[in-house]
C-alpha cells in the first residue's frame, strides 16, 4: 500500500476528512430518520405548503399581505436586514391608514394580514397607538391577524391579545454576542425570554422563528434558542436561515450549509416532539438541498417549496396540502392545489 495515500491511516490516527464527512452524513441521516418518524407519529404524514402574501408563483399571489406600521423606518438597522424587508410591505404608519388598508384587503379576498414594522432602539414596535385599529379590524373582518411583535412587556402583550391578535411571531436568538452585535442592542437575550413569558401569560399564541446562521453565517446560539423555546407552551416553530441580502453587511456571506440546518431541524424535533415545524420563506433561494433534508427530517410545513421537495414528499407518501398564507398561520384554509 502507498503510505502516502489519503486513505492510509492506523486505528489510532485521526480519520481523514473524507471519512469524517461520511461519518457525519451517516449520523445526520439517522437523526433525520428518527426526527421524521417522530414527526409522523405526532403530527401525521402531511406536508402543508404555503405561498405567503409578498410572493407570487406562476402569476398567483399569496393572500396574506404584510403591512408595516413604521413604513421603511427601523432604528436598529440589523446587519442582516437594514430595513430592506420592510420596503415591499404595505406602509400604514397611522392607525387610521392601517384600518383603511386592512378593510380594503378584506374586501379584495385576503385571508389575513401580517402586521410588522421596524423597531426602536429598545427593540420595540409602537403597538399602543395601533391597538384600537387592530380591535376594529378584528370586529369588522374575518382576517386572521399575525404580528411581528418585537420585544414586549406584559401590559402590551395583554393589550394585543385583547385587541384580537391571533398570533405573535418572534425571532428567538440564543447568544448574547449575536444579539448585541447584529441587532445593535445593549441588552441580552434575556429580553427575548421576558417577551416569551409575557406572551405566555397573556395566552397570546407565539410562533418563534430561529434564524440558522445568524452569527455571521455560522451556527452559534441556535440550540440554546431551541432550549429557550422549549420552556413555553409553543405549538409551532419556524426554521429559517440567513439570507445574503444585497446592500447589507451580510450581502456576501455564504450562510449555513443544508446539513447544518438539517441538524437544527432534527434537534428541534428531539426536544419538542409534538411541535408543528415549518421551513419558512426567509431562506436562501434555490437551496433545494435544505428543502430535501427538511422533508427527510419530517418538517410539517414549508413555504415556497421546489418541485424537488414536493417530489421527495410524494416519495414518502405524504399528503400535500396547499395554502396561500404565511406558514405560521394556524387557521386551516388548505386546498388540494394552489
Amino acid at each position: 500500500m502507498d503510505t502516502g495515500s489519503v486513505l492510509s491511516f492506523t486505528s489510532k490516527s485521526k480519520a481523514p476528512p473524507v471519512w469524517e464527512f461520511m461519518d457525519n452524513l451517516h449520523n445526520l441521516t439517522e437523526k433525520l430518520r428518527q426526527a421524521r418518524e417522530t414527526s409522523w407519529k405526532h403530527c401525521g404524514k402531511t406536508l402543508t405548503v404555503y405561498l405567503p402574501g409578498m410572493f407570487s408563483l406562476d402569476g398567483l399571489s399569496g393572500a396574506y399581505p404584510a403591512i408595516s406600521i413604521t413604513g421603511s423606518d427601523c432604528a436598529l438597522q440589523c446587519d442582516h436586514c437594514c430595513g430592506t424587508t420592510l420596503q415591499p410591505m404595505i406602509s400604514a404608519m397611522e392607525p387610521s391608514i392601517l384600518l383603511e388598508k386592512s378593510l380594503d384587503l378584506a374586501k379584495k379576498g385576503s385571508q389575513g394580514i401580517l402586521i410588522s414594522g421596524g423597531c426602536d432602539r429598545a427593540g420595540r414596535l409602537p403597538w399602543e397607538g395601533f391597538l384600537p385599529a387592530i380591535a376594529e379590524i378584528r370586529k369588522s373582518t374575518d382576517l386572521y391577524i399575525s404580528i411581528h411583535c418585537g420585544l414586549l412587556d406584559g401590559e402590551t402583550a395583554f393589550g394585543l391579545k385583547d385587541a384580537g391578535v391571533d398570533q405573535a411571531l418572534l425571532d428567538v436568538i440564543g447568544d448574547n454576542e449575536t444579539f448585541q452585535g447584529i441587532y445593535h442592542v445593549e441588552f441580552g437575550v434575556s429580553r427575548i425570554s421576558e417577551t416569551m413569558k409575557a406572551l405566555s401569560k397573556a395566552e397570546l399564541p407565539m410562533v418563534p422563528h430561529v434564524v440558522c446562521g445568524l452569527h455571521y453565517g455560522e451556527i452559534r446560539g441556535e440550540k440554546n434558542a431551541l432550549e429557550m423555546i422549549s420552556r413555553y407552551p409553543v405549538e409551532q416553530l419556524v426554521i429559517v436561515s440567513l439570507m445574503a441580502i444585497p446592500g447589507t453587511p451580510f450581502g456576501k456571506l455564504k450562510g449555513p450549509s443544508a446539513e447544518e440546518i438539517g441538524e437544527i431541524i432534527a434537534q428541534a424535533r428531539w426536544m419538542m416532539p409534538r411541535l408543528r415545524m415549518s421551513l419558512g420563506c426567509a431562506r436562501r433561494r434555490g437551496d433545494t438541498q435544505t428543502e430535501l433534508l427538511a422533508i427527510d427530517g419530517g418538517i410539517n410545513r414549508m413555504a415556497l417549496p421546489s418541485e424537488e421537495a414536493l417530489d421527495r414528499a410524494r416519495e414518502y407518501g405524504l399528503e400535500i396540502r396547499y395554502q396561500r398564507t404565511c406558514c405560521s398561520v394556524s387557521r386551516d384554509t388548505t386546498k388540494e392545489d394552489w
